[in-house]
């Protein structure tokens, strides 16, 4: 097959990485001209809880000539109606998109070239792009995992075609209710993605620290409630029973359920939220593609969503120069705790 991986920052230059390791025939592109040097120059850098360095090819959008078979999306999904036009003219006859964003993105993108080019995938692991041509892996290497499907009637051929290519860099299993998947990513990412935003922090520090523990706590139990209304069954994440252990209906088991969340992250301590890195770049994030996701479905199915509101509300403020990430933005969070 011939592969693009079409924003290769941090995730896509390390799955790259692993894929042209393994000989695949992968052209990573990106609009990031100083990464791209350093691509060309000195290959692909991964450092962090893996070292290794590997030559690739690597182009910039105005560069691409050929068609592809299966091109991995990883860009910003606030440019996804104008991006996903442009790379469907470099699908081949039998091609198929595969995105890796966080949220729900495959409806607008199966409304752009349908849903049988359209499939999807949640990813157990975080890296962050250092810059010229060098990436940190911030994850254990023993649990890059990644969980695909497709929303629809599911074209099993294809997903097997790409477990097989995933299957170079960790472990991948087909979801069967892969809406469940998602969702089961979207309460993590709501979560500690969130908190990690607005607190200027690792997912290991905001779940360390008494008070944003709190936070992280009621914003899954608002993800858990909003999906139960919805009528969606979360799945599990590395074998883990995330409602199981964080749903909660008594005051003993909602201790056990905070106890637990630094355990549950432990291995995924050092991820530093793709929303902090976009805030530190100065670029607007996805968090109306995360927690506003929450939000929007807890108006539809109507349940209370307050803390996932909270957290949206202050990473505009960050996102326009009125606040900064900071942990004294735990403050903003006291009178919701309190209820």
């Amino acid at each position: 097959m011939k592969i693009a991986i079409y924003g290769a920052g941090s995730l896509g230059t390390v799955l790259g990485a692993f894929l042209t390791k393994a000989g695949l025939d992968v052209d990573l592109i990106t609009r990031n001209k100083q990464h791209v040097e350093g691509l060309l120059h000195k290959g692909a850098q991964i450092t962090g809880t893996m070292h290794f360095t590997v030559p690739v090819n690597v182009l910039l959008p105005e560069q691409m000539r050929k068609k592809y078979d299966l091109i991995f999306l990883l860009t910003k999904q606030t440019e996804n109606e104008s991006v996903v036009r442009f790379i469907s003219n470099y699908l081949s006859d039998d091609g198929v998109l595969f995105t890796l964003q966080n949220g729900l993105p495959e409806d607008l993108i199966g409304k752009i070239i349908g849903n049988d080019k359209t499939f999807g995938c949640t990813v157990a692991w975080g890296a962050t792009l250092i810059g010229n041509g060098i990436c940190e892996l911030t994850s254990d290497p023993h649990h890059l995992t990644f969980s695909l499907g497709q929303f629809g009637t599911p074209d099993h051929e294809k997903l097997l075609r790409i477990k097989e290519t995933l299957e170079n860099m960790g472990p991948v299993e087909i979801a069967e209710n892969f809406i469940g998947t998602r969702w089961s990513k979207l309460l993590i990412n709501s979560a500690f993605s969130g908190m990690s935003a607005v607190l200027g922090c690792t997912f290991g520090e905001a779940a360390q620290n008494k008070k944003a523990r709190l936070c992280v706590q009621r914003i899954i139990k608002e993800c858990i409630d909003v999906a139960h209304n919805a009528r969606i069954r979360i799945e599990k994440v590395q074998g883990k029973d995330i409602v199981r252990f964080f749903d909660y209906h008594s005051k003993l088991k909602e201790k056990v359920s905070n106890v637990l969340i630094p355990l549950a992250i432990k291995k995924h301590r050092l991820l530093k939220a793709s929303l902090l890195q976009d805030i530190e770049k100065g670029k607007k994030t996805e968090i109306e593609f995360i927690n506003g996701i929450v939000r929007d479905y807890g108006i539809r199915y109507t349940t209370p969503t307050p803390f996932n509101n909270k957290v949206i509300e202050i990473v505009h403020k960050i996102e326009s120069g009125s606040m900064q990430p900071s942990f004294k933005n735990l403050d903003q969070f006291t009178t919701l705790l309190s209820r």
